[in-house]
């Protein structure tokens, strides 16, 4: 057998052994779901009508503010349930489970990589979720064709495979899993100081820079282009070189940290 359908195998195992432990405890999932649907609730219902003056002016209603959010609550998704990942892995790496696999004749990336690909599926099912919540409050994407779709779709699949190799080295790095999880809360804080709520040409000038060039901002700008004939301009390519630097750089990480030697 060549080393490179060994490889494949033994993925494939590691990411169902992944895909069934999210079957079995949905819990996990729903709760890392809550925070950008409460967010999206509570925008919409509280603040949607004062929020939608500053977006479309006085002639806007609440419609045009839920355009607005939603490809930011999209993405906000991406960094809560990635957070998944880092919790996983810190648990699988302090109740022995990776030791074992250690010992075993598996590829030693397989592990890894199932983790990455599950929850990479876990987030777009997410999204997809988040979406139909969307639209259940009056979202509507009329000025996206087929083309269109599909970029929005590589996008946030490209997004969540690089937010989950950061996650992985998160989780790697923690101790056990109550640290994990506070150590990818950013993924969550992110969003809010991005474009997802207002624009970051109405904040603070010390905080424009931060909110404008951060990896969520360029991500948001062009799935909302995508999703509503907006302008996307510099954001496209910004953020498809955020997302390769962070695959690349969470790949890295996480590699050298998996395969260095226990203590």
């Amino acid at each position: 057998m060549s080393t490179l359908t060994l490889a494949v195998r033994d993925s494939s195992t590691m990411l169902r052994r992944n895909l069934l432990h999210a079957r079995r405890y949905p819990s996990a999932t729903l709760n890392l779901l809550l925070t950008p649907v409460m967010m999206l609730m509570l925008f919409v219902y509280i603040f949607g009508d004062a929020m939608s003056v500053g977006i479309g002016g006085s002639g806007a209603d609440r419609s045009d503010y839920v355009a607005y959010i939603v490809p930011g609550i999209l993405l906000m998704t991406v960094g809560s349930t990635t957070i998944g990942a880092a919790v996983h892995m810190a648990m699988d790496m302090t109740e022995g489970i990776i030791a074992r696999f250690r010992t075993m004749s598996i590829h030693r990336s397989s592990v890894l990589v199932g983790h990455v690909v599950g929850s990479v599926l876990q987030s777009v099912m997410s999204v997809v979720l988040v979406g139909a919540v969307g639209v259940a409050v009056g979202f509507r994407s009329t000025d996206a064709g087929a083309l269109e779709w599909l970029a929005a779709f590589g996008l946030v699949t490209l997004f969540s495979l690089a937010l989950t190799w950061i996650a992985v080295g998160m989780g790697l790095s923690s101790p056990n899993a109550e640290a994990a999880s506070n150590s990818a809360m950013p993924l969550i804080l992110l969003p809010l100081i991005s474009s997802a709520f207002i624009p970051a040409g109405t904040m603070p000038d010390w905080i424009q820079p931060i909110a404008e060039y951060q990896p969520f901002t360029p991500a948001i700008e062009t799935l909302r282009g995508l999703l509503l004939g907006s302008k996307i301009g510099h954001n496209g390519w910004l953020a498809v070189a955020w997302c390769v630097g962070l695959t690349v750089l969470g790949y890295l990480w996480s590699r050298a940290l998996f395969n260095r030697d226990p203590k």
